[in-house]
C-alpha cells in the first residue's frame, strides 16, 4: 500500500520559471502556504535550458523585468540568456523563494478527488495530497513538428534542439517557420552554412526591434487601443522596412497581432544580401530533396523546424482543461470551469515583455485563490455563468489585460456573493473525478492518507 502524505493546508506550484517564481512571490506575500517543485536543478525554466547559445530577448529589459524588480542598470536593452537566468536566480533569492523550491521533482500525475482536493504523484512514486495545484509548466517545451507527405533522409531537428552554430557549419540548411527562433536560426545558417533557405507557409509581420533610439517595446504605444497600435506599427514598417515583397517574402494576409510578430531586421538584411533564399510552403519530402508549392525543388543536408510548441499538461486528466489550437480554455486567464483549486498560469504570450503584466496578474491571482477558499463553486464556473468568455487567442493584449485586472479587483467581493447564490440553487452537479481519465490508465494502487 502506498501512503500519500497529506498537505491539504497548502497549494503546490509546478514550475520555477518566470511565471512560477512570480506566483510563488505573490502567494508568499498574500500569506498562502505552498510547496514548490521543478523538474530542473535550478530556477529559470526555459532560460535555464532549451535556449540556444547567443540568444537575446526580443522585448526590452524594462518590459520583461518583474514590475517591482527591475533588471540591473548595467544590463543591455536586450539581455542574453545567461543574464536572464542570473536575473531570475537573484530574484528568487532576494524574495526568499529559492530555499523553498524542491528541484529535480517531476510531477507525473495530478488527480482531482471527489472533494476537489488534489492527489499528486511524482516520478519517484511519492504521492501527496494538496488543497490545490498551480500549474506554471511553461509553453516552450512540447515540440510541434510540421507534417508533410514523404520522408526527409537528411538531418531534421526542432529549434528546441538547436544549441549553437556548429550544428549548421558547412551544411545546406532549410529553416521552416518565421518566428523569432526561425529568424535567428536562419541568420546563423546564413553565416556558417553552405546555404540557407527559409520556407514560410504564409506572410509574417516583421517588426524592427528598435525605433527612435529605443526598444520598440518601450515606446509608449502599448496602452493605446489596438487599432491605433496597428496604425502606428504599420506606418513604422512602411517607413523603416517597406514592402515585404521587395525581400522576396509574402505579404501578410492576417492583421497585425492575430499571430505573434517577429522582432528584428537581421533576417531582412540577409535576404537582401542573397545569403538567405525565401521559399514558399513545402509540398512534400523526397529523400534529401524538398518539393515546394511553387514547383521548385532543392536539396538539403539539414532541416530546422522552427514551428513552435503545443500547450500541453500531460500530468492532468484528459479533457479537464480543454486546449484548442493552442488556446487553453480557462477564464480570467487561469481558472478552469470544471473543477476547483486548479490554476493554469502563464500558458499565453504577452505581445511584449512578460514582466509588466505578470506582476499585477500574479497578485490578482493570489487574491482570487485566497477567495476560492471561501467559495463552494469554482471561480471559473462562476465567471462562465456570468457570461465571461474563454480566450480565442494565445496572444495577450496588454491594454485589455490591464483593463481586466482593474475590473477584477473591484468585482472580487461580488464573486463570493454569486457563488453563494449559485450554490443555493444547486445548478452544478457534484464534481465526479471518474469523468476525467488519463491518457494511459494503469491499475491504481490503494492509497492511505497519513
Amino acid at each position: 500500500m502506498l501512503h500519500a502524505v497529506s498537505k491539504r493546508d497548502r497549494l503546490l506550484i509546478v514550475g520555477a520559471g518566470p511565471v512560477g517564481l512570480g506566483m510563488a512571490d505573490a502567494l508568499r506575500k498574500r500569506g498562502l502556504a505552498y510547496d514548490h517543485v521543478d523538474a530542473n536543478d535550478a530556477v529559470g525554466g526555459n532560460w535555464l535550458r532549451g535556449i540556444y547559445k547567443g540568444v537575446h530577448i526580443v522585448s526590452s529589459k524594462r518590459s520583461t523585468a518583474f514590475a517591482d524588480y527591475p533588471m540591473p542598470d548595467h544590463y543591455p536593452d536586450f539581455p542574453s540568456q545567461e543574464q536572464m537566468r542570473l536575473y531570475l536566480e537573484i530574484f528568487a533569492r532576494d524574495r526568499g523563494i529559492m530555499s523553498g523550491i524542491e528541484f529535480g521533482r517531476t510531477v507525473v500525475r495530478a488527480q482531482p478527488l471527489a472533494d476537489e482536493s488534489w492527489r499528486v504523484r511524482f516520478d519517484d512514486g511519492e504521492e501527496r495530497e494538496y488543497k490545490g495545484v498551480v500549474v506554471c509548466n511553461g509553453h516552450h517545451w512540447d515540440k510541434r513538428y510540421p507534417e508533410y507527405p514523404g520522408s526527409f533522409t537528411g538531418t531534421l531537428i526542432h529549434s528546441k534542439d538547436y544549441e549553437d552554430s556548429k550544428q549548421l557549419c558547412g551544411k545546406r540548411v532549410l529553416v521552416i517557420g518565421g518566428g523569432n527562433s526561425g529568424c535567428d536560426l536562419a541568420c546563423d545558417a546564413a553565416r556558417v552554412g553552405t546555404s540557407c533557405d527559409l520556407s514560410l507557409r504564409s506572410g509574417y509581420w516583421f517588426l524592427p526591434k528598435t525605433a527612435f533610439g529605443k526598444p520598440l517595446t518601450d515606446i509608449p504605444i502599448w496602452g493605446l487601443p489596438v487599432f491605433m497600435q496597428r496604425l502606428f506599427l504599420r506606418a513604422l514598417v512602411w517607413a523603416v522596412i517597406g514592402d515585404y515583397r521587395r525581400y522576396g517574402l509574402q505579404r501578410p494576409t492576417h492583421k497585425l497581432f492575430a499571430r505573434h510578430p517577429a522582432y528584428g531586421t537581421d533576417l531582412l538584411n540577409y535576404l537582401r544580401q542573397g545569403r538567405i533564399k525565401p521559399r514558399p510552403d513545402i509540398e512534400r519530402f523526397a529523400g534529401k530533396k524538398v518539393h515546394f508549392t511553387d514547383g521548385t525543388v532543392a536539396e538539403y543536408d539539414m532541416i530546422v523546424a522552427a514551428t513552435g510548441f503545443h500547450n500541453c499538461f500531460p500530468f492532468l486528466p484528459k479533457g479537464l482543461v480543454p486546449v484548442e489550437n493552442e488556446v487553453v480554455h480557462v477564464y480570467a486567464g487561469a481558472f478552469p470551469d470544471a473543477v476547483k483549486n486548479l490554476y493554469v498560469v502563464g500558458w499565453a504570450q504577452p505581445r511584449n515583455g512578460f514582466g509588466s503584466l505578470l506582476t499585477p496578474a500574479t497578485r490578482l491571482y493570489a487574491e482570487m485563490i485566497a477567495l476560492q477558499d471561501e467559495m463552494e463553486l469554482p471561480i471559473g464556473y462562476i465567471l462562465k455563468w456570468r457570461g465571461f468568455k474563454a480566450p480565442s487567442t494565445n496572444l495577450v493584449n496588454p491594454t485589455a489585460a490591464r483593463r481586466m485586472m482593474w475590473f477584477a479587483h473591484r468585482v472580487l467581493p461580488l464573486l463570493r456573493r454569486r457563488s453563494r447564490i449559485l450554490a443555493e440553487k444547486e445548478i452544478r452537479e457534484p464534481f465526479d473525478p471518474s469523468l476525467y481519465t488519463f491518457e494511459s490508465e494503469a491499475p491504481k494502487p490503494t492509497v492511505a492518507v497519513t
